[in-house]
């Protein structure tokens, strides 16, 4: 093979670095730093239950390595990165949250009694390594202080070891290798062809259907999800104003949201949508760049994603002027109705679409009556029917919890044909959107589109709604956004 004679492409930051490499410099910047803090904290809370959580991997995958990754930065332009959240896998077995440190590995290692577990992770940099203060993608002058192994080894309750050490671990493991969490070439590269495919899919599956029941710290968590996510609503609600006033209102409300989302938690567990007048017809609106005018509606789907990365996801329709008309009111208390009603048959025993179901009646009803479907509702409600669902395509609940679409990768007869158990959480989100062109409905319907979502929690005997507090019905809603004033 010749030698190349190219020249190697530099790294992103490389042709604008101006760090120094003279001798006094890099003498002088190694010296004269205080002592770093080494208390160690005790256990965090969410450390019990990941253990917990591993014991129960252990016992399922016996005799198989588990490697789970962190993941970790991903480009968004040249040098510059998204912000990095760590995989739900990884937080899940680990308890780690939004201080998670990239690039991090969870290795379970076979043993006599189960497993061992090892955290792999990218330990803090001295001050007379270069890193520290010449690497802008990891450095800790760039990018912030990195916990020491004995932090996190304390607070995650976990055996640790430096992330320098995991390749030798890797070679280490047997054969058979079940890998799950973000892509990670490295790791990968690592395990040389010795991922089970098909073992590391039945753990994906497993961790997707351990998730569906939420223990109590869960359960707070979601609480507190939703509880800012309702402060977001009431910061977008005094900003409607200033969102009628601007070209691109939508963006006044989504970046009112995003403001309370990093106050109070750690980001958006997804794409805000807010979508005015027409634009809430669109189910995934998040381009978000149209007016809020005044006696139109606004539909708003947002939730906060708290330190701990779990959810809320709630959305609420708000008439922009302070009242409905009595059309979008119509309209409105109809999805009302079927969210109640799915809500009222939610108890343990029943079966996961049954709530799609309930709420599908009363869709098919009202629009049935309304004279907008050319069958009867009962007709449209048959399986060789559902001409309703032009007007509502979406289903009505998922499940919540780390991901905002929580447990998706849990078998059908688990999720969707599954039994509702106490302790899940998933939402109930009826809708009905009637676009602007569909000339299946009168011209007063055409630019209405109504959506209410809210969190539910599966309890002993019945439900609660986690969102009640969020004003719901017509009324209520018209109250909250005359406040405004």
């Amino acid at each position: 093979m010749t030698e190349t004679t190219e020249q190697e492409a530099p790294r992103a930051t490389e042709n604008r670095s101006t760090v120094p490499s003279e001798a006094a410099f890099t003498t002088y910047i190694q010296e004269q730093w205080a002592d770093r803090d080494e208390a160690t904290p005790e256990a965090r809370p969410a450390a019990e239950r990941a253990a917990a959580r591993r014991a129960r991997v252990s016992e399922r995958f016996a005799g198989a390595a588990v490697v789970v990754t962190a993941g970790g930065y991903k480009v968004r332009s040249n040098d510059t990165d998204y912000p990095f959240r760590a995989h739900t896998n990884f937080s899940y077995l680990t308890g780690w949250g939004t201080d998670s440190v990239p690039d991090s590995v969870l290795v379970m290692t076979p043993s006599a009694d189960g497993h061992t577990s090892t955290l792999f992770f990218r330990e803090r940099a001295t001050r007379t390594s270069k890193e520290f203060y010449a690497n802008p993608e990891i450095g800790e002058f760039w990018t912030g202080p990195r916990p020491s192994l004995d932090h996190v080894a304390a607070d995650l309750a976990i055996e640790v070891r430096p992330l320098t050490d995991l390749s030798e671990a890797l070679a280490a493991l047997p054969s058979k290798t079940l890998l799950v969490g973000e892509p990670d070439s490295s790791v990968s590269g690592a395990l040389d062809g010795s991922a089970d495919a098909d073992g590391s899919a039945s753990l994906d599956t497993f961790l997707s259907e351990e998730r569906l029941v939420k223990d109590a710290y869960e359960i707070e968590e979601l609480r507190a999800a939703v509880d800012a996510t309702q402060l977001g609503f009431d910061d977008m609600i005094e900003q409607l104003p200033a969102a009628i006033a601007h070209a691109r209102g939508e963006r006044v409300l989504e970046g009112t949201f995003f403001r309370r989302a990093r106050m109070e938690g750690n980001e958006l567990g997804y794409s805000t949508i807010i979508g005015a007048g027409a634009n809430a017809c669109f189910l995934h609106w998040t381009r978000n760049d149209g007016a809020v005018r005044e006696g139109d509606l606004v539909l708003i789907d947002a939730g906060v994603e708290v330190d701990s990365l779990y959810t809320a996801d709630i959305t609420r329709t708000l008439p922009i002027s302070g009242t409905f008309s009595d059309v979008q009111r119509k309209v409105y208390d109809a999805v009302l109705e079927a969210a109640d009603y799915a809500l009222s048959i939610v108890k343990p025993g029943i079966v996961f679409r049954d709530v799609h179901a309930a709420a599908m009646e009363v869709i098919a009803k009202r629009t049935a009556e309304w004279g907008i479907l050319p069958v009867s509702a009962e007709e449209s409600l048959a399986a060789t029917g559902q001409h309703h669902r032009r007007y509502m395509v979406h289903g009505t609940s998922h499940h919540l919890g780390l991901d905002v679409h929580d447990c998706a990768q849990a078998r059908r007869d688990m999720y969707m044909d599954g039994e509702v158990r106490e302790g899940m959480v998933f939402t109930i989100e009826p809708g009905l959107y009637f676009q602007t062109d569909d000339l299946t409905v009168p011209e007063e319907l055409r630019g209405i589109g109504v959506r209410i979502e809210d969190d539910i929690l599966v309890t002993a005997d019945g439900a609660v709604n986690l969102s009640a507090g969020i004003p719901r019905t017509a009324d209520e809603v018209e109250r909250w956004v005359s406040k405004r004033d």
